[in-house]
């Protein structure tokens, strides 16, 4: 009978490194590191073993245990990247002035599933309550989104985002002009307004809309 390799955590980080597409330096950055660090681990074996901050860091970005990357062994459990969801509300209306972002709570979320949807660090992420029917149907009053907030100018594409503009926070969709001197920001609900060419310099672009989750009645 053949016994199974148990892998050497720096081959399983090497194994997810490559599975993943990553890179020594971003993954270097990502715990707060030197941009050498995670190649000097693996390939010179400095250091002996991961901290433990930086190795639950790395278990929770690839979505594996713990042990697999050098950690004590433990009863299963779900390894989920908390998100924190924010005292404040972006408006699908004419807007809200009081943008205060106080720490509610927080939802968990499958890392893997967050790394589908942003290369950012899950550190940026965070989610606000919508409310107003301007972006309906897309977004109801009472949706909670989904923000990366380190998605914004940037890499500024078509897709909704949350801005502030005039002292305001809302949600909408934004769109490049053709010419690409400025922006338009649309209301999906036709009974709203819509602005077209808007200068950038006067919009603060918070972040990106990648998902919203809505209570059913």
């Amino acid at each position: 009978m053949m016994v199974p390799t148990i892998e050497h955590p720096r081959e399983a980080l090497q194994r997810l490194i490559d599975e993943n597409k990553e890179e020594y330096a971003a993954l270097s950055r990502l715990i707060g590191r030197n941009p050498a660090y995670i190649q000097q681990f693996i390939k010179r074996g400095t250091p002996k073993r991961l901290a433990e901050e930086d190795r639950r860091r790395l278990a929770a970005y690839f979505g594996v245990k713990e042990t697999l990357l050098g950690g004590a062994e433990e009863w299963e459990k779900p390894t989920l990247q908390q998100v924190p969801v924010l005292d404040v509300y972006a408006s699908a209306g004419f807007g809200a002035a009081d943008f205060g972002e106080a720490r509610r709570t927080s939802i968990g979320f499958d890392p893997r599933w967050l790394r589908a949807r942003t290369k950012g660090s899950a550190d940026a992420l965070s989610i606000i309550q919508v409310k107003g029917d301007s972006m309906a149907p897309t977004l109801a009053d009472g949706d909670d989104v989904l923000v990366d907030r380190k998605d914004g100018v940037g890499r500024l594409r078509d897709g909704i985002y949350v801005l502030r503009l005039d002292d305001s926070l809302m949600v909408k969709r934004l769109a490049r002009q053709p010419s690409g001197r400025g922006i338009s920001i649309r209301s999906d609900n036709p009974d709203y307004p819509s602005w077209q060419n808007i200068e950038l310099s006067r919009i603060d672009i918070v972040g990106r809309v990648l998902w919203f989750g809505r209570t059913l009645s």
